[in-house]
């Protein structure tokens, strides 16, 4: 049986985002800010939604944070990316394909016990 997918194949990259790839990121921050003024606000026993303007900051920075970590964190996994696809194009020797197996060639004849 012919091999699977190479290294290099495997490290391509090739997925496709989806519309809501670029708006998780922001929308749990802004979620968990508003969150957490609301819980500082009931364990101050206050009204929830006093003082609305400390939920506004608090909405808009968390999901400003959240989405420059996010910037950060996809430069950082490209960037590492890269590097790995640049050592597997310069070792190929190190990385061969590997064999296709069937299930029935990787389990073992089970016999049950009663």
């Amino acid at each position: 049986m012919s091999g699977g997918k190479t290294p290099l194949e495997l490290l391509s990259g090739s997925f496709s985002k989806t519309w809501l790839h670029d708006k998780w990121a922001p929308g749990v921050g802004g979620i968990l800010g508003f969150m957490g003024v609301c819980y500082v606000n009931w364990g101050t026993s206050r009204p929830l939604l006093s003082g609305i303007q400390k939920h506004v900051v608090a909405t808009v920075g968390l999901a400003a944070l959240a989405l420059t970590v996010d910037k950060w964190r996809n430069q950082y996994l490209a960037e590492k990316d890269a590097t790995l696809r640049h050592y597997v194009e310069l070792h190929p020797e190190d990385f061969p394909t590997p064999e296709r197996k069937k299930y029935a060639d990787v389990f073992e004849y089970w016999q049950p016990i009663r």
